[in-house]
């Protein structure tokens, strides 16, 4: 039986007590929130482990509620998922470059639900499972969660440290952007491979000197330099 808590933050009655059933059913600690109010109260009583978030809330927006919780250290790498109804590549776009690790589009099933869920927190736990890697003077620690360059601590949001990850774990292999979607996000939407684009900027910026690790493809996409 699994003990990691899940808040289902959606304003339909119906659907929410589905959702919390189905997760209670699949062994999963399960709580609903009918609003962001509800949610950040009880974020405040108990931290959960993964959220699902809804985009359209009668209070105060998932795309906001997705902002503040990327802006605040206690929760800058909490797993989220968002569902909307509208399936609009704007909101789609823009929940993942602020940080979103997945997206749901309404209607969608409960099994679909429960299994991208599992494969989110075996993605978070497998960082923790990793020894740490190195490219140059670029350092990598999982169970930290920690990256430096020259010895010198780089902050990195939950969406390029996993981007950084991914390369360092396949020096050498180029990646399409589509790929890093899949890989990363978890999503197979074509729509929004901008997002890839914006955060390899920033990531190759935050890393200063070894930001040139991070190679383009000219017409395929990226690759970390092989060369260690």
């Amino acid at each position: 039986m699994t003990e990691e808590m899940i808040y289902c933050v959606e304003d339909d009655d119906s659907i929410r007590e589905l959702m919390v059933y189905a997760l209670s059913a699949s062994g999963f600690e399960a709580v609903g929130c009918p609003n962001a109010e509800a949610f950040w109260k009880a974020v405040k009583d108990r931290p959960p482990e993964l959220v699902i978030l809804d985009i359209m809330l009668p209070d105060e927006d998932g795309i906001r509620v997705l902002k503040k919780l990327r802006e605040q250290a206690a929760t800058r790498d909490l797993p989220v998922i968002m569902a909307t109804a509208k399936g609009t590549e704007y909101d789609k776009v823009m929940g993942l470059d602020l940080g979103a690790d997945d997206y749901m589009a309404k209607p969608f099933g409960m099994m679909e639900m429960i299994a991208r869920i599992r494969a989110l927190l075996r993605r978070t736990c497998r960082r923790e499972e990793t020894a740490q890697l190195h490219a140059g003077k670029l350092e990598l620690n999982c169970a930290q969660h920690t990256v430096r360059v020259a010895g010198e601590k780089v902050e990195l949001t939950r969406k390029e440290f996993d981007l950084l990850l991914l390369f360092l774990e396949n020096p050498g292999k180029v990646f399409t952007r589509d790929a890093l979607l899949n890989s990363v996000w978890e999503t197979d939407y074509e729509g929004e491979t901008r997002t890839v684009d914006v955060h390899i900027g920033t990531l190759r910026t935050k890393l200063k000197e070894c930001g040139g690790l991070i190679q383009t493809v000219r017409g395929v996409g990226y690759r970390m330099e092989a060369d260690r």
